[in-house]
């Protein structure tokens, strides 16, 4: 019989890292604080609520996609969200909403993130669950996977 003590450590939730003086980004050779360290929460979510409300706005003005579409249709802003990433990351190395809330993209070797790496990031992304799997150093299976980091770029908190 299964008791609770044997599934209990993923009914709690993740754990923190084992050394509660970590600091994330810190394997990385990363700052704890300011421009060049990992993006947090708060800014994430305000970046990819920008860049899904635009990438809504362009869908229903140039494709013709309507709020609550059925079928392929309902796959037109994910579309685009995903164009608009794959260029604008693979090239600037931010899209719209990282731009405006103070991040950026990187490979982990420092450099900007290549094309390749943008689309494995994008692909990842838009199938959400790689996104909200997060490590001790706040990336995501699909900046592990692509080798990348979400940067600070503005020297304001988070």
């Amino acid at each position: 019989m299964v008791d609770r003590k044997d599934v209990g450590s993923w009914l709690e939730g993740p754990t923190q890292p084992a050394d509660p003086a970590y600091l994330p980004g810190s394997d990385l050779g990363l700052p704890a604080e300011g421009p060049g360290s990992v993006a947090r929460i708060a800014p994430r979510l305000g970046a990819i609520f920008v860049d899904w409300t635009l990438c809504s706005l362009i869908a229903a003005a140039l494709l013709g996609y309507r709020w609550g579409a059925q079928g392929s249709a309902g796959f037109m802003p994910l579309l685009v969200f995903m164009v608009e990433n794959v260029l604008l990351v693979g090239t600037l190395g931010s899209t719209i909403g990282h731009r405006l809330f103070g991040m950026r993209v990187v490979g982990v070797d420092g450099g900007p993130a290549k094309p390749l790496q943008a689309l494995i990031r994008t692909v990842l992304l838009a199938l959400v669950i790689p996104a909200v799997i997060w490590d001790k150093d706040q990336r995501g299976f699909h900046d592990k996977a692509a080798g990348t980091v979400l940067l600070r770029t503005s020297p304001k908190r988070h």
